[in-house]
């Protein structure tokens, strides 16, 4: 080939003669090559190995080259795929292209022009995979800031899904209601190769039995009464993409054996339907339940959870995140301050200690509800207890509160007064200067200057 770069191409052509020229040919030049004599034979190579190249005769019994090529467009948009025909018409060129191909070559094929042509291919491959690798940098920099939190215990969850994002195998994410489950589901599509791909996201305790299983595996028109037209199902949506099954202990017993097939086989058969689709779709599960307990109750089946917890990804509650808890506090006022339109740029030291105290039972969602509630209701440029519910105001009492104006019977200088406030403010932070200078709205030179004085 021109670039001579090395590439895994699949040649699928039931001309068993012309599938041995290729390869002899194509090993030749520097390449790994498999053959196929019939489509689905293909498919199962696709499966099983990394592909770079497909390339396909047009007429095939079963289902044309066309039709193929439609096929693996579909699923499989970052596959080149060249179309060999003994009809080289103006039409046929226009099919292929229009089906997705990226070119096309007549027979009898002239092995120095199919090189030319595959080796393009090739480069256009890398080319692609160049640009997702600069895509995945700049997701895997968002979802960095999403993901926020600078605790021990979340700093390992963030390291756990950088390791596990390219695996595109299951992963079952566990952890209290609250704590941000789909978060990292989304973190994991995000930085994975099919993060260009769509996310989809089901509550599986949402939906009863029949529209569960509808809105997973589609139907065909007349499957039931409400049926008046075919729904390809959100396994299929997702395909080339991520599908999340949010709360997964809760899916019905009857629909587990069908859920174990597809992640099994990549096939899904719709509600009424006989015929089977195909789907490339990575299937994330989360719940806050001990799916562990589940089985051994019988609420869940065996084979499914072994097969959904290939790799088991547990949420800390944020109660054991320690200053995460400030630190996500402080960027829901600067999300929800706008929504608002108030100028709060912080909190008092009192809230920021209350926030500390309290134990947060429903995690993340309960910080960011306490928040925007309290925006509403302030009327200062920083959040004080006085803003929070009668939960968060109880522990007041308990918590320790700034320095006091009097020391020793005496009024102490602004200076001084100051001093002893930011020290207080860094023990109570474990002397975490950016979050401090953030909590005390100033920037962390500022606060620097003041501690060197």
């Amino acid at each position: 080939m021109e670039n001579n770069l090395p590439g895994k191409i699949l040649i699928v052509d039931d001309d068993r003669a012309l599938c041995e020229l290729l390869e002899e040919d194509l090993s030749r030049r520097g390449h790994q090559v498999w053959t196929a004599l019939r489509v689905a034979e293909a498919r199962e190579l696709l499966h099983q190995h990394e592909i770079d190249i497909v390339l396909s005769d047009l007429n095939m019994p079963g289902i044309s080259g066309i039709d193929f090529c439609a096929e693996l467009h579909d699923n499989r948009p970052d596959l080149p795929v060249v179309i060999m025909t003994a009809f080289g018409s103006l039409e046929t060129a226009i099919a292929a292209l229009r089906a997705g191909a990226y070119d096309f070559v007549i027979k009898p094929v002239d092995l120095d022009l199919l090189s030319i042509s595959l080796g393009r291919a090739l480069q256009h491959r890398h080319l692609q995979e160049k640009v997702r690798l600069l895509n995945s940098q700049v997701r895997r920099q968002r979802s960095d800031d999403e993901m926020l939190g600078e605790s021990p215990v979340f700093q390992k969850i963030k390291q756990q899904i950088m390791r596990i994002a390219d695996l595109d195998t299951s992963v079952l994410i566990c952890g209290e209601s609250g704590t941000g489950k789909e978060l990292v589901a989304r973190a994991l599509h995000r930085q994975s190769q099919r993060g260009e791909g769509p996310f989809v996201a089901i509550n599986c305790a949402a939906l009863p039995e029949n529209l569960l299983e509808s809105e997973l595996f589609g139907h065909v028109r007349g499957a039931f009464t409400d049926a008046r037209e075919n729904r390809k199902g959100l396994f299929v949506e997702a395909s080339g993409g991520t599908l999340l099954l949010d709360e997964v202990a809760e899916m019905p017993l009857a629909l587990q054996p069908k859920l174990l097939r597809v992640l099994e086989d990549h096939k899904v058969r719709p509600l009424g339907g006989s015929n089977e689709i195909a789907c490339d779709v990575r299937v994330l599960a989360s719940t806050h339940r001990d799916l562990a307990d589940a089985v051994a109750a019988g609420r869940f089946r065996s084979d499914l959870f072994y097969r959904l917890n290939v790799i088991q990804l547990e949420l800390p509650p944020l109660r054991d995140r320690g200053n995460d808890i400030l630190l996500l506090a402080l960027q829901f006022i600067k999300l929800l301050s706008k929504r608002f339109n108030k100028s709060v740029v912080g909190l008092a030291q009192p809230a920021a200690a209350c926030l500390l105290a309290y134990s947060w039972p429903g995690n993340v969602r309960e910080l960011r509800n306490v928040i925007e509630r309290a925006l509403a209701l302030t009327r200062h440029d920083q959040l004080t207890v006085e803003d929070f519910p009668e939960q968060l105001k109880n522990l007041n009492a308990a918590v320790p509160h700034p320095v006091s104006l009097v020391d020793a019977g005496s009024i102490l200088p602004l200076d001084e007064m100051e001093r002893r406030y930011i020290h207080q403010v860094l023990d109570q932070l474990d002397g975490n200067q950016t979050l401090a200078a953030r909590l005390l709205g100033v920037d962390r030179k500022t606060l620097y200057r003041k501690l060197k004085e």
